[in-house]
């Protein structure tokens, strides 16, 4: 009775996105955690995704390759990451953990929770302005940020201006860091956003 699973029943999440399916319990003296596995009925076939055991963490089906994880050391959270969700990534998920307590005997719990994966109307990203000028002491931290909004997946572009010719590019993340700001970079930056 100590050890309980909690979930969540259903979790709707955007085609191309990430969606964490919660699967957690509160650690027991006495009760070791044997195995957990997540599988997936889709179709009245039910397949299993992800197992742990002793002998490590092993995907089991090719299409969830690279786009899955659950925590390594973080005792007590078996949840299931999933990364760039497609349309047939729907169905049931089963998260099922086996603990053996100190008699040796194994107790089983599980939770399923309902996956829809959803298309939303696709929209070109758009940014949104930041303050235009910035002044900042030579020797401190700087840091420019690009806010974007749009259909995932975003990718981002720094560039400083360069009079009459194409900017040079400076980093590709929605931040702009500088450790330590000198004169020589000063300039007009700006950032540019692209998705599908």
């Amino acid at each position: 009775a100590l050890l309980d699973l909690a979930g969540v029943h259903q979790v709707k999440a955007e085609w191309l996105g990430s969606t964490t399916l919660p699967c957690t319990y509160t650690p027991s003296e006495g009760f070791t955690q044997q195995m957990l596995t997540w599988s997936v009925e889709r179709d009245l076939s039910t397949s299993t995704i992800f197992r742990r055991d002793g002998s490590g963490d092993h995907i089991l089906l090719s299409r969830f390759r690279g786009r899955v994880s659950v925590p390594k050391h973080s005792p007590g959270d078996a949840s299931l990451q999933i990364t760039n969700l497609e349309i047939p990534d729907s169905g049931h998920y089963t998260c099922q953990v086996i603990w053996r307590n100190e008699s040796n005997s194994l107790i089983t719990k599980e939770v399923t929770t309902t996956v829809k994966v959803v298309k939303v109307p696709v929209t070109k990203p758009t940014i949104r302005a930041g303050a235009q000028g910035l002044a900042v002491l030579a020797g401190s931290r700087a840091s420019l940020t690009c806010e974007a909004r749009g259909s995932p997946p975003i990718s981002y572009s720094w560039f400083l201006a360069a009079p009459g010719g194409p900017g040079r590019l400076l980093g590709s993340e929605a931040e702009l860091v500088w450790g330590s700001v000198s004169p020589s970079d000063a300039g007009t930056y700006y950032c540019e956003v692209r998705n599908r």
